[in-house]
């Protein structure tokens, strides 16, 4: 795993509330880089995030609209934040219940520029 792509990932997590951040591979579902994701298993929410953004990307598109940029899911166990990046990757944070969205949002789309 390239270390610069831990390094994207490292600093999403360095919000505070982030449980760990994935790098997945949209086509997929794969999990290409991951970090601090102790006590979560990254392949069911690789497959779950990939599953949403191509869902809600057919469903927008079918409403005349662009792709979205970021997806939010909130369980009450925490919360599921996915922007869509450059070359069909997805970034992918998972947070607790009480994380400050505006944040997770903010560290996500910085970390999507840097990869583009």
């Amino acid at each position: 795993m390239s270390t610069f792509l831990v390094e994207v990932l490292e600093t999403i997590c360095r919000t505070d509330g982030v449980r760990g951040a994935l790098l997945v591979s949209a086509e997929d579902g794969l999990v290409v880089a991951e970090a601090a994701m102790e006590g979560l298993d990254a392949a069911p929410v690789a497959a779950l995030a990939a599953s949403l953004a191509s869902r809600l990307t057919l469903a927008t598109e079918a409403a005349g609209q662009s792709q979205p940029a970021l997806i939010h899911l909130e369980a009450t166990e925490g919360a599921l934040f996915i922007a869509t990046g450059e070359a069909g990757l997805l970034l992918v944070a998972v947070t607790e219940p009480d994380v400050n969205a505006g944040l997770v949002r903010l560290a996500l789309l910085d970390a999507a520029g840097r990869l583009a």
